[in-house]
């Protein structure tokens, strides 16, 4: 008994290690902003509301606004609705370029979680 007890605790222990690395650190969007090369080539996770967007054929980029500040999400999974809720996760780039248009800062989205108006 004592023997699956210990096994269960290493167990939960090494899922939670796993759990804890596989995921990005959030942090809010003053932070990136103030100071882009401390992120940079990380993955972050950010979350805040839809202000603006544009794109076609399923690419383009949005804007999240969390409260702190503002960022531009560049995407290839299709635009969420201005006003929609999101949480997404990706990679910082600076003098970044996308569909013939300059972004100062932004995020390149590796994966998004939308939750509507």
């Amino acid at each position: 008994m004592q023997r699956s007890k210990k096994a269960a605790a290493l167990l939960a222990l090494l899922v939670g290690t796993v759990l804890l690395t596989a995921c990005p650190s959030q942090t809010n969007i003053s932070k990136i902003n103030a100071d882009p090369d401390r992120y940079r080539g990380k993955e972050i996770g950010i979350a805040g509301t839809v202000t603006n967007s544009y794109g076609a054929l399923g690419q383009g980029a949005y804007e999240i606004d969390d409260g702190t500040g503002r960022i531009w999400v560049a995407t290839r999974r299709g635009i969420p609705s201005r006003g929609a809720r999101v949480g997404a996760k990706g990679y910082v780039h600076n003098g970044f370029s996308f569909a013939g248009r300059s972004f100062g800062t932004v995020v390149e989205e590796t994966d998004r979680r939308t939750k509507g108006r």
